[in-house]
């Protein structure tokens, strides 16, 4: 069974970092392009960040600066570090397989195969 799991989710301060984690479980994930995207209550789904299979990044100009993505074949994991996190930045995170990954254009707009449930950030004092 093909699935994605996020994970790393939870409550930290306005200035704080976590680190998000993709897991990848019945498939090979070196195989794919994974992105990340976001959803907050009553807004659209945001896109934050794809990789390709090669491990080249694009990312939603928004996002530029303050969040990396990356990925680890050997534990068939991706990772997305968030660091100068904002109240603003709290949704639910979600890592999915996208359609297309080639431009920060994608990283924004690509519709998505498959994802995972998804990881809760808050970003409160």
């Amino acid at each position: 069974q093909v699935q994605l799991v996020e994970s790393g989710g939870g409550l930290v301060q306005p200035g704080g970092s976590l680190r998000l984690s993709c897991a990848a479980r019945g498939f090979a994930l070196g195989s794919y392009a994974i992105g990340w995207f976001r959803q907050a209550p009553g807004k659209e789904r945001e896109g934050i960040s794809c990789i390709d299979i090669i491990g080249i990044t694009y990312y939603a100009d928004s996002m530029k600066g303050r969040f990396t993505i990356s990925r680890d074949n050997a534990v068939n994991t991706v990772y997305l570090q968030m660091n100068n996190l904002k109240p603003e930045d709290t949704a639910v995170y979600y890592c999915g397989a996208p359609q297309s990954c080639y431009s920060d254009y994608d990283a924004v707009y690509a519709k998505y195969n498959y994802w995972g449930d998804g990881t809760q950030v808050t970003v409160s004092s």
